[in-house]
């Protein structure tokens, strides 16, 4: 990601985050809607999961000049998933409902230079995560 790429998402990002909570709900409706599977998965405390998930994504999107400094956090994340029976494939589920829920809290400002930068930061956060949660499977089966 360039300079550019990472304040574009920063940016964007700062102007959803007053409706943290909405946005949160947002994100989760649709990817039930995309995924039903994906609603057994999580409790029935949704506004906690929401919660989680926009604090999250708010330390990584405003650490992504200096993303070595969340990479530990974001491997972490990956492996909890794990336990959670999340597989790979599962993260282009998410990453489609999440730039979904971008497109519908941004409007107008989601542009294609908006869209290929959120699919830049998503596409390094969940290889992060994939990669770690691989690890974390080869030692269960070695």
């Amino acid at each position: 990601m360039n300079d550019a790429q990472i304040n574009l998402v920063k940016a964007t990002w700062e102007s959803l985050t007053p409706g943290a909570d909405e946005v949160a709900h947002l994100f989760y409706s649709n990817l039930f809607e995309m995924e039903p599977k994906y609603r057994e998965m999580f409790g029935t405390d949704m506004e906690s999961q929401g919660k989680k998930l926009m604090m999250m994504l708010n330390t990584a999107v405003r650490s992504l000049d200096a993303i070595e400094a969340v990479v530990p956090a974001v491997q972490a994340l990956g492996q909890r998933h794990v336990k959670y029976g999340v597989v790979a494939d599962d993260y282009t589920a998410v990453g489609a409902a999440l730039l979904k829920t971008l497109e519908q809290g941004l409007g107008d400002a989601f542009t294609e230079e908006t869209q290929e930068a959120w699919t830049l930061t998503y596409g390094t956060l969940s290889g992060v995560m994939i990669e770690a949660a691989e690890e974390v499977e080869a030692r269960g089966s070695a």
